[in-house]
């Protein structure tokens, strides 16, 4: 179903085919951005970047991607204990944490770990841009889908260090409890699917095959090369 704060659409898709299909979505509840000098999208890479791709060329706004790494449990990574985000953002999941006995050293272990992958990711995929300025501007953050909102609430936080005006979360799938979760920190959550049944974000999408780290540089050196026209 469609967040019922939202206006129904001419035809809402039960699933989407891929990433950029889902971006193409998303974009059309994003018209009210379009062709404004005070916006910017950010992606959550990898899986955001070809969904803010297609939101930021619909509505004429520069792209960028704002690094988050989950934390997984040791020995279940796969199950997010945390994240972690640009600009030394960290959110833990503490229930989790508690129930399973995991140790302040195994935190700080699979932490440190992630810590170098962020890092290695923003190098690689900055390509020597140097960060958008967000300062007094409306960021909206965009990803593939949000299960939990763990890495994107992660987003949120980080960036209001940077004091945008406001922040917008963007996706095209989520969860009802993830909705709820960020309401509750951004400015602004706009979902095209909230289905009831969730039952994780790659349900809602026929090809939902990984996106690779040459994808998410050529999306956003064709951005860019398209902002520099």
């Amino acid at each position: 179903m469609i967040n019922s704060s939202l206006a129904p659409q001419p035809s809402v898709r039960e699933t989407f085919h891929d990433r950029r299909e889902a971006g193409r979505l998303l974009a059309s509840l994003l018209q009210k951005f379009a062709g404004r000098d005070d916006v910017v999208v950010l992606a959550l890479p990898r899986g955001g970047v070809p969904v803010a791709f297609e939101v930021a060329m619909a509505i004429g706004v520069p792209l960028d991607t704002f690094t988050v790494r989950k934390l997984g449990v040791p020995g279940h990574e796969e199950f997010a204990m945390g994240a972690i985000g640009s600009g030394g953002a960290y959110v833990l999941n503490e229930e989790t944490i508690e129930a399973l006995g995991i140790s302040h050293d195994e935190i700080v272990e699979v932490a440190q770990r992630e810590c170098q992958e962020l890092e290695r990711r923003e190098h690689l995929y900055r390509d020597h841009r140097q960060y958008p300025a967000v300062e007094g501007k409306t960021v909206i953050l965009v990803d593939d889908g949000l299960a939990t909102g763990t890495s994107m609430l992660v987003a949120v936080n980080a960036l209001q260090r940077k004091r945008p005006a406001n922040i917008v979360v963007a996706v095209p799938v989520a969860s009802i409890e993830a909705c709820a979760l960020l309401r509750e920190h951004a400015d602004e959550v706009i979902c095209y699917l909230t289905p009831v049944r969730f039952g994780g974000v790659g349900k809602w999408y026929d090809d939902f095959s990984q996106v690779g780290d040459d994808e998410v540089r050529r999306l956003l050196n064709q951005a860019a090369s398209r902002a520099a026209r």
